[in-house]
């Protein structure tokens, strides 16, 4: 079956390429008066011979195609996405027309630092409040997305170690950590010691102090962990490291948890990012655009990217001169509509209104967990924070599958929670409503869940070809990873 007929059974509309007819356009442009390749200095080897191939359709024809492509996604604005770890919440109308405004979508940021005034007062205010929930001292607002973050916080991390003559070789690393957590410590050339979560569902202060030594540089753990528990004991963590001479990271991509509730920089955190796209409602999906601010204690603050916003709300300004800056980045300041998002995210909510933001994501996580505890294995006793883990422990006596699970709840209107992580807990499903979820919306995902386990027991052989009724029917996932097909085939070859 060629690829194009392929679309078109899966989801009801004919690719872009059986549309149209040759000639027809959707655009008027007069025709050239010159030769491109001679006249612009094109070398002859980059000039195409042949014709395209591209689709031949008017402007409405593409539009109304697009469209009903669009239709077809998965959004958070047609459903709930209790997509563990990801915090997939809401992102409010005002937070978009804010960055829309003129004077920040279309500033320019090679423009003189006087033309730009609004936008470095926006990006000073925001390292503030940032500095603030966090319980930080200095914040960098240039990483483009939480990964980037950890990597920028791991290279203050060496940075501050090699001005002391000490650059150490080794950071550890939970197993109930983010995946990118090993990942930035190889970027950085340290080795990785992994250490066991407790039963409890939490890393133990006494693992940390066996593994603890002079060549560890650091303690990259995420809080609250992958299991969405609290650490509880984090202090004492934090207080090994520092008296081995290590620093401690914390991975902030939960902080939808603590907003309000506790600063992480009480703890004894030394740095820190944050996932702007995640915790304040930016645009989040498909690859970015992302936001990772990363806040530090004092002793790291010259380690900053530069440059750094500094001055007053009514005088901001860049500072360049940072001699023991890691250096940039990335080009110019960090992705800056989604700083204004959340900046318009916190500045409409306000402290009280981010403790409740905290408490209402903790509370919706608590509720589904004990409304859905009895027909699905809760992987640790321990209290949730902002998600739940369940495991596919009851269904798999029954012959069904975590994935099983997740493909028939597309059925019932619901994305699927996030299966099979985090990678400690076999079958995982872990699932986190956010705050923006009404007690309905839960209510509704609750039937649902309930109404698949006792699918599971009746009729247990009905997951195994769903979805039945999303426009694409289940695919053969380890084929395509492995074998994938990204060629374009047209209509007539075979």
């Amino acid at each position: 079956m060629t690829l194009w007929r392929s679309l078109k059974g899966l989801v009801g509309e004919p690719s872009i390429f059986e549309k149209g007819a040759p000639g027809r356009v959707g655009v008027a442009l007069p025709e050239l008066d010159f030769e491109p390749a001679a006249d612009l200095g094109i070398p002859e080897s980059l000039c195409r011979n042949e014709d395209a191939g591209l689709p031949e359709v008017t402007e409405f024809e593409s539009l109304r195609h697009y469209t009903r492509l669009s239709q077809l996604n998965a959004s958070i604005d047609t459903m709930m996405y209790p997509l563990g770890s990801c915090t997939m919440k809401y992102n409010p109308r005002s937070c978009e027309k804010a960055a829309r405004i003129g004077s920040f979508a279309y500033g320019h940021p090679l423009e003189p630092t006087a033309f730009h005034q609004a936008n470095l007062r926006v990006m000073l205010e925001l390292g503030d409040w940032l500095a603030k929930i966090t319980g930080l001292d200095a914040v960098t607002l240039q990483p483009a997305a939480g990964a980037q973050g950890e990597l920028c916080g791991l290279m203050m991390i060496r940075a501050a170690l090699e001005a002391r003559g000490d650059a150490r070789r080794k950071v550890i690393v939970p197993d109930s950590a983010h995946g990118t957590n090993p990942a930035t410590s190889a970027l950085n050339g340290y080795e990785v010691l992994s250490i066991k979560t407790g039963p409890e569902g939490y890393v133990r202060a006494d693992a940390v102090r066996e593994v603890m030594g002079p060549d560890v540089a650091a303690i990259m753990i995420t809080n609250p962990n992958t299991l969405g528990i609290f650490e509880r004991e984090i202090e004492e963590i934090c207080q090994i490291v520092h008296e081995g001479g290590g620093f401690v990271y914390m991975d902030g991509a939960n902080l939808n948890a603590l907003l309000g509730v506790a600063q992480p920089g009480r703890f004894g955190i030394d740095v820190m990012h944050i996932n702007l796209h995640k915790t304040f409602s930016t645009p989040h999906g498909g690859g970015g655009p992302g936001a990772g601010p990363v806040a530090c204690v004092q002793e790291l603050e010259p380690f900053l990217p530069s440059p750094v916003v500094v001055g007053t709300s009514e005088a901001p300004r860049f500072d360049f001169d940072r001699p023991q800056s890691i250096g940039k980045l990335r080009s110019f300041h960090g992705n800056f509509g989604m700083l204004i998002r959340a900046h318009c995210y916190i500045s409409e909510h306000g402290a009280e209104g981010l403790k409740q933001v905290g408490r209402d994501a903790i509370l919706s996580a608590n509720y589904l967990r004990a409304r859905l505890k009895d027909q699905y294995n809760v992987a640790y006793e321990a209290d949730s924070m902002h998600e739940v883990v369940f495991d596919d422990t009851l269904q798999k006596e029954r012959g069904v599958t975590t994935l099983d699970l997740a493909k028939r709840l597309i059925d019932f209107g619901f994305h699927p929670p996030t299966v099979y992580f985090p990678l400690i807990v076999p079958g995982a499903l872990m699932a986190e409503p956010t705050e923006t979820e009404p007690l309905e919306e839960l209510n509704r995902f609750v039937v649902a869940m309930r109404a698949l386990d006792q699918e599971t027991k009746e009729h247990p052989e009905d997951l195994k070809d769903a979805p039945r009724t999303a426009p694409s029917r289940r695919f053969d996932e380890a084929l395509a990873a492995r074998q994938p097909r990204l060629r374009y085939y047209p209509p007539e070859s075979n």
